[in-house]
């Protein structure tokens, strides 16, 4: 865990314009733009991939799948607050709970 934690410092000490997990020079959707000129939402943005990644990499194929289709619809969700700060919050906050619920159901079978 203590990996983790080191890469997210790491991303977090990022400039605004590239602490978001993704390209922020190829950000074209509102969402993405909210994200990545807000500090906060690509810190947020940051931790969320991060979780994503580790989940996924812990879990068997079929919950793998699960993981990424419930992504896809949380990407979708997301699109849909536009440049919506507290919206683009919320959708964050609720992807991080559910992503940290799957992490923590897997520490619960530690250890590792």
């Amino acid at each position: 865990m203590s990996r983790l934690c080191l890469t997210f410092a790491l991303f977090a000490l990022a400039s605004p314009a590239c602490a978001a997990s993704f390209d922020c020079a190829k950000a074209r959707a509102p969402d993405e733009k909210a994200v990545c000129a807000n500090r906060r939402l690509s810190e947020l943005d940051v931790k969320m991939a991060t979780l994503y990644q580790v989940d996924t990499r812990l879990v068997a194929m079929g919950q793998r799948g699960d993981i990424q289709d419930a992504q896809v619809l949380w990407l979708t969700r997301r699109a849909r607050c536009g440049r919506d700060v507290a919206c683009i919050k919320n959708a964050y906050r609720d992807r991080l709970a559910e992503l940290q619920k799957t992490f923590d159901a897997i520490a619960s079978r530690g250890p590792f």
